[in-house]
This record gives C-alpha cells, sequence and structure tokens, in this order.
C-alpha cells in the first residue's frame, strides 16, 4: 500500500505538545519491557501513565515495588518521587495520554500458532476510550501486518479512523533484562507507519528518549524484529548442532568458540545451551512461519533450526541418563536429581519460556525425584506451558541438602551459585552453560559439559 506522505493538523498540534514537554506517555503493559520503557521517560521528564490489567500490580508500582529482581526498588521509587509516573488498572486513565505504547506477551498456543489475545483485548479496551489526536504504538512481537490487519479495524470501533483522527505505528522492544551494557536509552529505536501522521508522531515520541531509525512501513519494522531474533535462533542451533559433534570427537566447544571469537572480524559468538528460552527468540521464529504459510511459502531453515534447539532438553536427559548408568550405576527413576536454575538466563527473574520446565518435565517423566534451586525465584508462577508446577519451591541450599541428591543439572549459570561447593558434594554434575569453568580440572571424573 503506498504511504500518504502528507501531514495533517493532528500532527501538528501533537508536535506543538512535544516541543513544549507537556506530551503524556501511556504504557499498556507495565513488566520487563513497560516499566523499563516508562522509566526512559521519566528521566527525560515525561508523564507517563502506566496501565495494567492487574490491579495488584499497579498498587505494587504506586508503592515503589518493582516486582523484578533485575529492576531494583529504588528506581521505581525515584519514578514515583518525580510525581511523573502513576499506574493504574482502570484503562480509562489513558484517554490523558498523548502517546499509548503497547507492551503486551504474544505468546504461541498449544499448537505453535501466534496468540493475539492479549494485543486483541488491549486493541478493545483502547477503542472504548480513544480520543481525537492520539499516537497508538505495538511494540510487541509479531508478524508482519499486524498493526494494519489486526490493530486497525479493531482501534476504529471507537468510531475514529486511522490517519484523520488518530495515528498508528509499529516499534519493536528490543529489551533484555539484565544486560548492563545496554538498556531502554541506549538501543536504538526502529519504526514504522503507513501514513505520515504515524511515522511523524511516533519518531517525536521515541526521539525523546533514544536514537530513532526510520523504516518505510508497519510491515517493513514487524519483518525488522522478526529478523533479528531469527538470526540469533538460527545459531544458536547450529552451535547446538556443533556441541553434540564435538562431544564425539572429544572437543570442547566452549574453548573452539573462545578460540573463535578472537578472529576480530566474520565471527560472532553464539553458545549452546540446554533449549532456547526467553520471550522473543523462542517466539519469533514461529511468527514468521505462520505468516509465510500465508504465502504459500515454507520456512524449512528455520523449523530445522527449531527442531534442533527445542530438542536440546531431551537430548540433555539422555545424557544424564547415560552418565548415571555409567558412572554412579544407577537408573535416572528413583534418583534425586537437583535442577539449578529456572531462568532462561543468568542472573535474571525472567523464566518466560525457558528449558528449565521442559528439563523438570521430563525428568519427572523418567521416573526421577526432582528438586529445583534458583536465587532468583523462590516459587514458580503459573505457567502456560506446565501449570502443573505452580508452587513448587526453590530448595535450601545447605550442605546437608545437597547430600541428598545423585545429581545436578545445571541450567542457568547463575553468578550467586557456589558451583565449587555443588560439585564438592553431589556426585555428578551436568553443566549445560560452562558454569564450572574455572573449576572443571578440579573435579573432572565429576563433571560432564553437555
Amino acid at each position: 500500500m503506498a504511504r500518504d506522505n502528507t501531514t495533517t493538523g493532528m500532527t501538528t498540534a501533537f508536535l506543538n505538545k512535544v516541543k513544549a514537554g507537556n506530551l503524556t506517555i501511556g504504557i499498556v503493559g507495565l513488566g520487563y519491557v513497560g516499566l523499563p520503557l516508562a522509566e526512559a521517560y521519566v528521566l527525560k521528564n515525561t508523564r507517563v501513565i502506566g496501565y495494567d490489567i492487574s490491579e495488584k500490580r499497579a498498587n505494587k508500582l504506586n508503592s515503589g515495588k518493582s516486582g523484578m529482581q533485575h529492576i531494583d526498588d529504588s528506581r521505581v521509587q525515584g519514578m514515583i518521587d518525580k510525581n511523573l509516573f502513576k499506574a493504574t488498572a482502570n484503562a480509562a486513565d489513558l484517554v490523558e495520554a498523548d502517546a499509548i505504547l503497547i507492551a503486551v506477551p504474544t505468546p504461541l498456543d498449544v499448537h505453535h500458532q501466534p496468540d493475539l489475545s492479549y494485543v486483541i483485548n488491549t486493541c478493545e479496551t483502547l477503542s472504548k476510550h480513544m480520543r481525537v489526536g492520539q499516537l497508538v504504538v505495538l511494540e510487541s512481537t509479531t508478524y508482519p501486518g499486524t498493526t494494519e490487519e489486526v490493530m486497525k479495524p479493531i482501534l476504529e470501533k471507537s468510531g475514529l479512523k486511522a490517519g484523520r483522527d488518530f495515528a498508528l505505528a509499529y516499534s519493536p522492544e528490543r529489551e533484555d533484562p539484565g544486560n548492563l551494557n545496554f538498556e531502554t536509552s541506549t538501543i536504538p529505536k526502529v519504526i514504522g507507519a503507513d501514513g505520515a501522521d504515524g511515522q511523524v508522531m511516533a519518531k517525536a515520541t521515541y526521539d525523546i528518549i533514544v536514537k530513532t531509525v526510520m523504516v518505510s512501513n508497519a510491515r517493513t519494522a514487524e519483518a525488522t524484529k522478526l529478523v533479528e531474533n531469527i538470526y540469533r535462533w538460527i545459531n544458536i542451533a547450529a552451535v547446538n548442532e556443533m556441541k553434540i559433534i564435538f562431544e564425539k570427537m572429544d572437543i570442547d566447544i566452549w574453548e573452539v568458540i573462545d578460540a573463535a571469537k578472537t578472529k576480530p572480524f566474520g565471527f560472532h559468538a553464539f553458545y549452546p545451551g540446554p533449549g532456547v528460552g526467553g520471550h522473543c527468540i523462542r517466539i519469533d521464529p514461529y511468527y514468521l512461519s505462520y505468516k509465510a504459510r500465508e504465502h504459500g511459502l515454507s520456512t524449512h531453515f528455520i523449523e530445522l533450526a527449531g527442531d534442533i534447539n527445542t530438542n536440546m532438553p531431551r537430548r540433555i536427559i539422555s545424557r544424564l541418563l547415560e552418565e548415571l548408568s555409567i558412572r554412579e550405576k544407577k537408573s535416572l527413576a528413583g534418583a534425586k536429581v537437583l535442577l539449578c536454575g529456572l531462568a532462561y538466563k543468568k542472573d535474571i527473574d525472567d523464566m518466560r519460556e525457558s528449558p528449565s520446565l521442559e528439563l523438570i518435565h521430563l525428568l519427572k517423566e523418567h521416573g526421577a525425584e526432582v528438586s529445583y534451586y534458583d536465587p532468583l525465584i523462590p516459587e514458580i508462577p503459573e505457567t502456560r506451558e506446565h501449570p502443573e508446577f505452580t508452587g513448587m519451591a526453590s530448595v535450601e541450599w545447605s550442605e546437608s541438602r545437597l547430600k541428598d541428591f545423585d545429581a545436578a543439572v545445571i541450567a542457568t549459570a547463575h553468578s550467586a551459585v557456589n558451583y565449587n561447593q555443588l560439585c564438592h558434594i553431589v556426585p555428578l554434575i551436568i553443566d549445560t552453560r560452562n558454569a564450572t569453568k574455572d573449576i572443571f580440572d578440579k573435579f573432572p571424573n565429576k563433571i560432564v559439559k553437555a
């Protein structure tokens, strides 16, 4: 569709608010993406109304509590102290916002099909509370065409017309929880819209906090997010496959990667693991596969990578079964196994799409007595994939407790875990993250890199 290159008076009024410094930002979803985004605007002295469907979540934030390990409470309290942030569970409050940024989950259903229910429900809610002159931007991962084909018709139920009464754009979130080198305000924002109003208003909105990168339309911006994470998905699959091959050759994949990354060009290091977790990398490939099928196309390469990555938990359990039998002369059935790490990556409390949940499931399926330890996740919350684990608690870390276990599987390399003590006490360690790199030589007969 050709893009209209003319702006309207709506854009002029919006830009005047930006110039005067009195733009109000509305953020839907106050989790791993929405909360840092709110903070970035508050730090630029911009008023933020944060909306979450959970009143409990809104009240917690208004009391200065982040509810997330990697975001210190003091940061939320700082936002409140500036009198520029308010969390609410009342969607009607968003009528005060000039720009509404949507950061809600876009998971997969049980058949690995896109689940846009959160986006759809959000748009249905907004359509009841919109006013003339607002900008609406989706940040959630999705397939190309969502903004125009899914969001626009629902928002227009308000009686307002996109491009005339309100503007619509897409700007993919690029958060990396726990990354100390980058934050919201230092990661450039890609922006795309199908009309000039959306392009100009969205750019002005994000220019307040970050460098912006404009693309020609919303579909291009939606595709950009998929490319970023499918690139990682495929390369992780490649090193996972090479790890399996090199194991048979008695070659340490971790040492190989460390050596390869000394090349100053043409190589980017990716690392193997027990599977792939996190909301984006695990989800994005299937969003593109879904959309490709609409066009009669297949994503063979992407799906092959998916086969490798999603089979890694089974590979880990097979290795554990084998090593228990050979080294300890024990069966996995009845064995006491400690899973170290529930989060999908180190030093955060985010367990979305974590392969650790599948590892627990497979261990139980094989008859093992499973416990887990994660210093950042004291209890498993309800999850879509494994609701049966809800309420399962992290074990106490002590010498006497560790003596109970026949084996431990390191699924997340949290810095706070005492791996030296773990290896001293537990007879068999399956290390999927190279967490024991510095002590491997001390326990060559106990540690198995898998």
